[in-house]
């Protein structure tokens, strides 16, 4: 048996492996783990919440000097 061959045979069962992996994965954490961090208060989700008002600020900054620029540039 030639390596074409024999890589043909592993390709797929290599797939079926990493397939199987990825649903156990799947199962452990994704689904209640947000819940019960967001029913508690969990600090991902304050830590977002910081993080996006930090860019409104950011943004309405960056608004100002824009406009100020082009009141400049008139």
């Amino acid at each position: 048996m030639n390596w074409s061959s024999l890589l043909v045979l592993i390709c797929p069962l290599m797939m079926l492996f990493m397939m199987f992996g990825m649903k156990g994965m799947h199962g452990h954490g994704s689904g209640r783990g947000q819940h019960h961090h967001a029913a508690h208060g969990g600090g991902a989700d304050s830590g977002v919440r910081r993080e996006l008002d930090e860019l409104k600020a950011q943004n309405a900054q960056m608004k100002e000097e824009l406009e100020r620029l082009g009141a400049f540039r008139k």
